[in-house]
């Protein structure tokens, strides 16, 4: 009897492209891309390669120089004689048209952005009607500057044909109108849902909204199953999560709707967060903020600065807000050497120093906890009911919402 091999799929592989500029270090480049590989991996792609060029800004024709552009040319013709295949290169910043044309014509490869490699994941991602709406306009924004590159026929004029003359519009206007009416429904679909997600938040009564922002994969999900004791989605990968989901929490004998949100990234581009405008309503309409941090991170001070713009530019910034600091456990750092005597780096300080340092700094606002292994997750839920009982006596000062005690909810 003849045995069937069901043999897997072959891992698309990926070059990673980024620039070292006077705006931005050797150092910061090697985060931005180790970003942009953990994306390229959360895609399904295999990154077998970075380039990075030092240069003192992006080339308006290539992006990178000619030399550079040549020796990834080089690169991938090796691959292809080796029988390793380059399935794509992936740069790190937004490419324009007539970038991503030159850079195709030249290396024969499929190119991408850092934006449409976030697009790609959002679209895998998205589970309900309003986050599969909001990626597909961010889709259409995005590919509606760059349809020239897309279809060969674009540049052929309409009528002049026995039967086919029509009013002279050439392809690639009547496929940018087709496009700027699909948009114009999809934003009517999206204000509907808005109306409707409206309608919803103002019947869920009394109770304070309490938003779980932060740079994606810092573990909102996980403390959200931690804190609602439900079952959201939770990975570890670059926005697991894209549908905002709403809960009704119980510590000691206080209510509250806790809700968990789209994470931010850096470079994260305008028109995806103009797309997510209803997902982000959550964090518009909260009266508090827990700003979650993967404290872990080499890069941690950045992300919370990402954060903060973010919110800034969705007008949050005035809200209270408790920082988060999360993944205590995997926390590393070393110590230096007694005869070392050059300054010390962010490496090289300890958990204890780093935890007085930003309590110094952000006072009884910040905490620190590890949701996986629940270090300080009951003292963590104390500070979060004393700060929702302030603002619940606050808001609703003749509201009787206090009601027996349940010691196994603690």
């Amino acid at each position: 009897m003849k045995e069937f091999v069901i043999s897997e799929a072959k891992v698309e592989t990926a070059v990673l492209v980024g620039l070292i500029t006077p705006h931005q270090d050797e150092r910061k480049t090697k985060e931005y891309l180790d970003e942009l590989e953990f994306l390229a991996e959360t895609a399904g792609a295999k990154v077998v390669k970075r380039f990075t060029q030092r240069v003192n800004g992006p080339s308006s024709v290539t992006y990178i120089g000619s030399g550079k552009l040549q020796e990834i040319k080089d690169y991938i013709k090796e691959c292809e004689e080796a029988e390793e295949e380059v399935g794509m290169v992936i740069f790190d910043d937004e490419l324009t048209a007539k970038q991503i044309r030159n850079i195709e014509k030249e290396l024969q490869v499929k190119i991408l952005d850092r934006t449409s490699l976030i697009l790609d994941i959002f679209a895998m991602r998205a589970q309900t009607a309003a986050a599969k709406t909001q990626v597909e306009l961010a889709q259409y924004k995005y590919m509606l500057p760059r349809l020239t590159r897309l279809w060969t026929h674009l540049e052929r004029q309409r009528g002049g044909s026995v039967g086919l003359r029509g009013p002279g519009e050439t392809q690639l206007e009547m496929d940018q109108r087709i496009i700027r009416n699909r948009m114009a429904l999809l934003k009517q679909r999206l204000a509907d849902i808005d109306t409707q997600k409206s309608t919803q938040r103002k019947n869920r009564g009394r109770l304070i909204r309490v938003a779980l922002v932060g740079y994606t994969n810092v573990g909102k999900s996980t403390l959200m199953n931690l804190l609602s004791k439900s079952e959201v989605f939770a990975e570890n990968k670059l926005f697991a999560t894209l549908d905002t989901t709403v809960r009704k929490v119980i510590i000691d004998n206080l209510p509250f709707l806790l809700s968990d949100t789209v994470g931010f990234i850096r470079k994260l581009p305008t028109d995806l967060v103009d797309s997510f405008k209803s997902t982000l309503d959550e964090v518009r309409e909260a009266d508090l903020l827990v700003h979650v941090v993967d404290i872990s991170h080499p890069d941690f001070e950045e992300q919370i600065r990402v954060v903060e713009r973010t919110l800034a530019d969705l007008g949050c910034a005035d809200k209270p807000v408790l920082v988060l600091f999360n993944k205590i456990d995997a926390y590393a750092w070393v110590e230096k050497d007694a005869d070392d005597l050059t300054p010390p780096t962010r490496e090289n300080v300890s958990l204890d120093e780093m935890m007085r340092t930003w309590m110094a700094r952000l006072g009884d606002t910040c905490f620190f906890i590890s949701a996986r292994d629940k270090t300080n997750v009951p003292e963590f839920k104390q500070v979060l009911y004393k700060k929702v009982r302030e603002l619940h006596v606050q808001k609703y000062p003749y509201n009787d919402f206090l009601f027996e005690t349940y010691d196994d909810i603690v």
